[in-house]
């Protein structure tokens, strides 16, 4: 018997941990096969809403942020591109981080129009696999032509202001529910699981939300 789903993702492109647990999800679903009908819904997060245009240097960034040395941070990004390398997702060279509202509001505008998810792992490819900056619009744009979408509507979504209120309304949404990390991802509206789990986690917790739900 297959059991509907429901799988609310919060996150920002900006964050490896993300593409670790979006990947580490998949898997798991696709392991579980036909018994689930999962519907995966992205909401947004921006980890630097702050950051200028031109981004700044992870190691800048990350010593400000967290006070990490150099050395801490390689020895990180080595960790992330072995846990990445365990769920399929490759991580290239990641030199700056950078702000990431537009891709929020191209997110938001794919999910529209039915490709959502497609979209949200093209740009998490874009930016950790290839060092591509997700604030620029001719990024943006090519990630979005890459998954079947429009390229002029993306450039007049990306343009105007269209569904700026939209994401920061839903960033408050997730903020006031006390979301203060990503990924979140709550299941069925209410089993909140958080970081990028190993797809085994995933299989387990996705087996006891159908077994509660049942």
């Amino acid at each position: 018997m297959t059991q509907a789903l429901s799988i609310d993702f919060v996150s920002d492109i900006a964050c490896p941990w993300c593409a670790i647990g979006l990947s580490s999800l998949q898997l798991a679903l696709s392991k579980l096969g036909d018994t689930v009908d999962a519907q995966i819904v992205m909401h947004p997060y921006e980890l630097n809403p702050e950051m200028g245009p031109n981004g700044e240097s992870i190691v800048a960034y990350l010593g400000k942020k967290y006070g990490r040395t150099p050395a801490q941070i390689e020895e990180t990004q080595a960790m992330i591109r072995e846990r990445g390398a365990d769920v399929g997702f490759n991580f290239g060279p990641r030199t700056r981080v950078f702000n990431t509202f537009d891709a929020h509001r191209l997110m938001h505008w794919a999910a529209i129009e039915g490709k959502q998810l497609a979209l949200k792992m093209a740009l998490l490819r874009a930016y950790h696999s290839d060092g591509k900056d997700p604030s620029n619009r001719d990024v943006l744009i090519e990630a979005a032509q890459s998954v079947g979408l429009d390229a002029a509507q993306a450039r007049d979504v990306l343009q105007s202001d269209a569904y700026a209120d939209d994401v920061r309304a839903e960033e408050r949404e997730y903020q006031a529910m006390g979301i203060q990390s990503v990924p979140s991802i709550i299941f069925n509206g209410r089993y909140l699981v958080t970081g990028g789990q190993p797809v085994e986690a995933f299989e387990r917790i996705i087996e006891q939300v159908l077994a509660e739900a049942a």
